[in-house]
């Protein structure tokens, strides 16, 4: 089992150089087992052309390194105290993505002004205050800023995206980034309406009901 989350969240890490969600060795994506609930999660300064299953670090929740040769990313401890918070998670993303990360800048959150985004978060994409990188306080203000939710900005940092998979999370800041850069260029060309709370619940209900395979009906024609 800890195999197959290796090569998950090496195939995941790599995904954020393939989206241009990061540059160089920036940014990370991790995966919590369910069984064991270690966390495998890329490595320091190494960038994501060299990475590969057998180069991702395993740790325990208190950080410890079980497996691997070399040290885990300096934001491990992030990704842990969101793991040790939040029991329904088992992928957090993270990226330093231009749009997104520019309204974290500002310490701004993105608002809920397209539906694509209402689908999968059900809401805006909150800024949290700011916080010292790589401590226990970001992890804070990520749970404080997200609320429950599956997502936040951390102001003049980046992205934090928190699945139930690695590939969920990673999923989610590609789609982050999307919804930033067409709230961005529409911003540019005037004010933009956001979507009311009474519709963000309707669209994130429509979708959870609709999107994706499971409870498919096969009609013979």
């Amino acid at each position: 089992m800890l195999d197959l989350l290796k090569e998950e969240v090496c195939e995941q890490n790599r995904e954020l150089p393939r989206n241009g969600l990061v540059a160089g060795s920036g940014g990370n994506v991790s995966g919590r087992d369910p069984d064991t609930g270690l966390v495998v999660i890329k490595p320091s300064g190494v960038k994501f052309a060299g990475l590969a299953p057998e180069t991702m670090v395993v740790v325990d929740l208190d950080g410890n390194v079980v497996e691997g040769e070399m040290k885990p990313s300096v934001d491990t401890g992030i990704h842990l105290h969101l793991y040790l918070h939040r029991d329904d998670i088992f992928g957090v993303a993270h990226t330093h993505s231009p749009y997104a990360s520019s309204f974290a800048a500002r310490g701004e959150r993105i608002p809920a002004v397209l539906t694509p985004i209402t689908h999968l978060l059900g809401r805006d994409v909150p800024c949290s205050r700011y916080a010292t990188p790589g401590e226990v306080d970001t992890g804070e203000a990520i749970l404080d800023a997200a609320e429950g939710g599956c997502a936040a900005l951390v102001k003049a940092h980046g992205v934090f995206t928190m699945g139930k998979s690695a590939t969920e999370a990673t999923s989610l800041a590609m789609y982050i980034e999307e919804a930033a850069m067409t709230t961005h260029l529409a911003l540019t060309r005037g004010p933009v309406e956001e979507l009311s709370e009474g519709e963000i619940r309707r669209c994130h209900d429509w979708f959870r009901g609709n999107y994706g395979q499971s409870g498919r009906k096969i009609v013979n024609s």
